[in-house]
């Protein structure tokens, strides 16, 4: 296709939000085309055994952080590369509750979600796990009773994640291997053949060298291209051409150092809640409301670490093999939402960043404590986190490589994920004094970039409806984090996944 065709969709972002509608629109027929600002890589090839070789995998252009807890970009939020943030997410992928979209009505802060969880979100739900082939336990103890077996029994159980269910039995805290998109044995993929069993190599925080983890080049893409779609690579979105009825009718995009032109009648903007509405912003476009850029959320994510006697090689399986939810909306708290437990583990050199940064070792004092890394075992929670008006994105004076204003992102917890941090620190820490660990010590962080571009039933407050369609831009539609009106006590990837597909739905059904 030329930029002279007119194709029916453009899709900015090939991550959880892009690629499932890019191949649901592939599949009805559609021409569509997809623009990824990073490469196309060979996971065979290009995903070593090596930490720091996969740092290409990182978003890692300059994004400025202010507020009194700065957020650390780069490999904490999003990621570069058809297939987006999933090359390097850890797959950890559990259900939101019901009660999770309902934090108004149940508290009286932040925003109801505008969607009914068992008729707009579920289906979608028992439909990715079969998919994307989701392992996971039998009989899982939290949330509604599921509809749906997940397709495959649950991976082995890392040494974490052991310590955390000893540490949890002892305390009476239930807990359940958790659900991850990472296959414990091999499944055909319809678009890619054969897609390997996880290996246990434990590089789920990087790029996934066999095919086990269901990022989105090995499910959703080549899906995609097998029924049409056109993938871009090295795509750089950097503005719309509009008719005078305001309608979008084309995108426009740097590639190899010149600017090019897709003409479409409908765009999909799928790039994360900081370029999403970095790029609305950089167009003044779709921000009637003036709530683009607006309540930003990060999951509290506090991590707690602790030496144990044994060998734990915590660089093994995958990362996240255990979960509690007991702690998703504990009856003793003075705090709004909840949180759950996860064992987690780690690979040397992120360790090794993390006790810099939130010990302050160097030197002699960091090799060290790098000497008992395969001691080490880890404990985090994903807590909620409400929207407030300091917390924001917008554009800087400063500007980047392509002469665009770099964006600034302001985050400082409120009172509230202070005390349920407060809350789950004490938690983990019984939890791991139960299990025989010493010398602890806590990694204060927050993880995952939401909201930004919100959904709602009222234009004045939001940016898109419960579909994600621009209430200002017809065929204009959004379909990442950035429209979670709240932030979930859940990992977000699934539940992007799910609106990306009920977004095609309903865009096919129009």
């Amino acid at each position: 296709m030329t930029e002279n065709t007119i194709v029916d969709a453009v899709v900015i972002g090939t991550g959880a939000g892009g690629a499932p509608l890019l191949a649901r629109l592939a599949m009805a027929g559609l021409k569509v085309v997809v623009l990824e600002a990073g490469k196309f890589w060979k996971a065979t090839e290009d995903f070593a055994t090596d930490e720091r070789a996969q740092d290409f995998l990182f978003w890692n252009d300059e994004r400025l952080s202010a507020g009194n807890d700065p957020i650390a970009f780069g490999r904490n939020n999003s990621g570069t590369g058809v297939g987006g943030s999933t090359l390097h997410y850890t797959a950890y992928t559990p259900r939101l509750q019901p009660d999770d979209l309902r934090l108004r009505t149940d508290f009286g802060v932040s925003e109801d979600w505008p969607l009914d969880y068992q008729r707009d979100i579920e289906p979608y739900y028992d439909e990715l796990e079969q998919f994307l082939g989701v392992s996971g336990p039998a009989q899982y103890p939290w949330g509604p009773i599921r509809k749906t077996s997940y397709r495959y029994g649950p991976l082995p159980v890392n040494g974490a994640g052991r310590l955390m269910e000893k540490g949890c039995r002892e305390l009476g805290i239930r807990t359940s291997p958790a659900a991850n998109a990472a296959l414990s044995a091999p499944q055909f993929q319809e678009g890619y053949g054969w897609r390997s069993a996880c290996t246990n190599r434990g590089f789920c925080q990087a790029g996934c060298n066999n095919g086990a983890k269901a990022s989105m080049d090995v499910t959703f893409i080549p899906l995609a291209i097998q029924h049409g779609a056109e993938v871009r690579a090295e795509c750089f979105v950097t503005g719309f051409e509009r008719d005078s009825q305001g309608r979008i009718t084309a995108v426009v995009y740097e590639q190899d150092g010149q600017e090019q032109r897709q003409r479409c009648l409908n765009v999909f903007l799928c790039a994360g809640a900081i370029e999403t509405p970095r790029l609305l912003l950089i167009n003044n476009v779709a921000n009637s409301s003036q709530q683009v850029g607006r309540n930003l959320m990060a999951h509290t994510a506090l991590q707690i670490w602790g030496e144990f006697e044994q060998e734990m090689q915590p660089w093994r399986g995958i990362p996240g093999a255990v979960i509690s939810e007991d702690t998703h909306r504990p009856a003793e708290a003075d705090f709004v939402g909840g949180y759950l437990l996860q064992s987690i583990g780690v690979m040397p050199v992120t360790y090794a960043s993390q006790l810099a940064r939130g010990r302050g070792l160097w030197g002699q004092s960091l090799h060290e404590a790098m000497s008992r890394y395969n001691h080490v075992a880890g404990i985090n929670i994903m807590g909620e986190c409400l929207p407030y008006e300091h917390n924001f994105l917008e554009l800087s004076d400063e500007k980047d490589s392509r002469g665009l204003p770099k964006p600034r992102v302001h985050f400082s917890m409120g009172e509230n994920e202070e005390r349920l941090t407060s809350h789950a620190n004490q938690i983990m820490r019984e939890v791991w004094a139960a299990a025989g660990a010493r010398n602890l010590w806590a990694f204060p962080r927050n993880a995952h970039i939401i909201g930004t571009a919100r959904m709602g039933t009222d234009r004045e407050t939001a940016v898109v409806d419960p579909n994600g369609r621009s209430f200002d831009i017809p065929n204009l539609y959004i379909s990442d984090s950035s429209t979670f009106p709240s932030a979930l006590s859940v990992n977000p990837a699934l539940t992007i996944m799910a609106l990306s597909l009920r977004t095609a739905d309903n865009f096919l059904k129009s």
